[in-house]
This record gives structure tokens, C-alpha cells and sequence, in this order.
């Protein structure tokens, strides 16, 4: 559903990001290529079982659990969430990496996800500042920042210590290199660890339209810059995306 341009190589080394609570948002972000719907249908009661036995059949080191938006629901979908996540550790000997909404910046949400461990929380920024009204629909650039700071704050507290926090952005959208390194460095205040930028890809002709091809040089500038802030990882290549060689922070 979301357009991936990684798909081959990832599935090649058994590798597999899950897509939770169906296959339509309740948002309609002009950069997204999943299917807007305001009332989709009830999350599958068995779909946290069901990706649990896929992960432990593919024999998956590290399982990524991405999700929809689901604003209809009264808890945004987080419970289902974290149901997913106590069921893949009871089944796989595996990371647990998720990508979630801003869940309406409700923290009693994000706290019944945080409390099931995940190795990894990934919450996209999606684009600088100055371009979230255009690209993102009812999310807001600072919501984000302080769900990020939320999330590191609860690892930090002694929960889960060795948890890392994740976001990442598409460039190519109309901002500039500056625009880019101060996301960077609003990222890492906010306590990523983790930060991976790609190139945006217009999903189809609905959608934002691309406005730049970003060099590779220029990646790998932004890659620098985001170490010398004192970044853990960084991801900054053009085919780059949220879950792209997520497993790699726990093989240094």
C-alpha cells in the first residue's frame, strides 16, 4: 500500500515491515499513496496472532509494525498496537520496531504502546516546518517533536533503557538544505537516535507533485551533519525509507 521501492531487496533477505489496523486511513496526507477511507472497517481481532505466526515462519530477526491512522477509533488504535507486540515476543525471538501515528497526541495511548518494550519507537516528522501544513493532514511538525521527546524521556526514565527513538523525513518536496539541517537538529534535541531521510516519490497524480531530484552528495552531507550533532544512525540516501536496513542498529 505504501508504494515501496525497496521491496525486492528487503524481501530477499527476509526482511518485512506489517502494515496493523488495515489497509485505509482515517488521513489523507498529500504525500502517501494509502487509500483514505473515514470509517474503515473494525481492526481484525486476529491480525496480532496472525502476524505473530508470520514473523515466526519467516524466521524474522527484526519485525517491523507500522499502522494506519485510525482517528475513528476511541484509542486511535494503540491498544491493538500493543497487543501485536506482546504476541510477536511471545512468539519470535526477534527486535520489535513500530511506526506509529501521532495517536492525537494522546500519551495515555502512546504509553500502552512504550509499555510493551518495543526496541525501536518510529514516529515520522515527514518533512520540515515550514512544509507540514501542505504535506501532512491534521499532524503538526511540534506534536511530533514532543511525542519523539515523550517517548525518549520514557525509555530514559529506566522502562526500557536501551530503547531507541526514530523519525525520518522526505526530501525533494520545495525546502532547502538549510530547512533540512534544522529538522535534523530539532530531531535530535527532541531525542532520536535513529533519523533516516529519502527522497519523496509521487505516488500518483493526486499527490503532491515532486519538485527535486535530490544529488547524492547532497545526502550524504545531510548523513555528515547528523553525526557531527552527535546522531547515533543515520540513513540519508535517496531510496531510503523508514524501515529500509532498520535491523542494522543492533549488528554494530
Amino acid at each position: 500500500e505504501a508504494n515501496c521501492p525497496n521491496l525486492l531487496e528487503c524481501f530477499s533477505q527476509k526482511k518485512a515491515t506489517f502494515l496493523a489496523l488495515g489497509n485505509k486511513c482515517t488521513r489523507s496526507c498529500n504525500f502517501c499513496n494509502v487509500s483514505f477511507c473515514k470509517k474503515p472497517e473494525s481492526p481484525d481481532p486476529n491480525e496480532p496472532l496472525n502476524i505473530a505466526n508470520c514473523a515466526y515462519d519467516l524466521k524474522l530477526k527484526h519485525v517491523v509494525i507500522t499502522m494506519v491512522t485510525r482517528d475513528d477509533l476511541p484509542d486511535r488504535g494503540a491498544l491493538h498496537i500493543a497487543k501485536i507486540i506482546k504476541m510477536v515476543k511471545k512468539k519470535c525471538k526477534a527486535t520489535i520496531e513500530v511506526l506509529t501515528s501521532d495517536f492525537s497526541k494522546r500519551f495515555d495511548l502512546i504509553d500502552l504502546v512504550l509499555q510493551e518494550g518495543p526496541d525501536i519507537f518510529n514516529h515520522n516528522v515527514e518533512t520540515t516546518k515550514k512544509l507540514t501544513k501542505k504535506i501532512r493532514n491534521m499532524a503538526s511538525y511540534e506534536d511530533s517533536l514532543e511525542i519523539l521527546k515523550y517517548a525518549k524521556e520514557f525509555y530514559q526514565s529506566g522502562f526500557n533503557k536501551s530503547g531507541f527513538v526514530k523519525s525520518g523525513l522526505m526530501v525533494g518536496l520545495g525546502e532547502n538544505v538549510i530547512d533540512v539541517k534544522n529538522t535534523i537538529k530539532d530531531l535530535y534535541f527532541a531525542g532520536c537516535d535513529i533519523i533516516t531521510i529519502g527522497q519523496y516519490m509521487q505516488p500518483n497524480k493526486k499527490k503532491y507533485s515532486i519538485k527535486e531530484y535530490i544529488k547524492p552528495e547532497t545526502f550524504q552531507d545531510f548523513e555528515k551533519y547528523g553525526y557531527d550533532l552527535g546522531v547515533k544512525y543515520m540513513f540519508s540516501h535517496p531510496y531510503v525509507r523508514s524501515s529500509y536496513n532498520a535491523d542494522l542498529v543492533f549488528k554494530n
